[in-house]
């Protein structure tokens, strides 16, 4: 009973993710899955679809991000971190928008994140 404390605070401690480091997301990520989840039936992105649009992310030191879907720019903009989540602020025509990006994983060749919500997706992507 001594320990419990200890182990406690332990387990606390190895749940917690560490903050997210925009030098962990700078590069290109080639889109190999993408989910919706919550949709009712869960959907994705067929692997033919994939290949022929070849969606990537581009994550630049200058805090900006551009999402290209079938050689198109699709959207572009600037970032911010906030623990875990890429805060997205969107160049729309009359304006901007933000919404967040949960990063769910992430190492020096794999990242998978995700918009939250009834219609979110989920992104998996390979460094390229």
């Amino acid at each position: 009973m001594k320990y419990l404390p200890a182990i406690l605070l332990l387990f606390i401690l190895s749940a917690c993710k560490p903050n997210l480091k925009p030098e962990s997301l700078y590069g290109t990520w080639k889109y190999i899955k993408v989910e919706n989840p919550n949709e009712t039936p869960p959907d994705s992105v067929g692997h033919e679809a994939l290949q022929e649009a070849s969606p990537s992310v581009r994550i630049t030191s200058k805090d900006s991000l551009i999402i290209i879907w079938g050689g198109q720019i699709l959207s572009k903009g600037v970032f911010t971190i906030d623990h875990q989540n890429i805060n997205y602020t969107e160049d729309i025509p009359g304006g901007k928008r933000t919404f967040p990006f949960y990063v769910s994983k992430i190492d020096d060749k794999n990242i998978v994140f995700e918009t939250l919500g009834e219609h979110g997706t989920r992104v998996t992507a390979v460094k390229q």
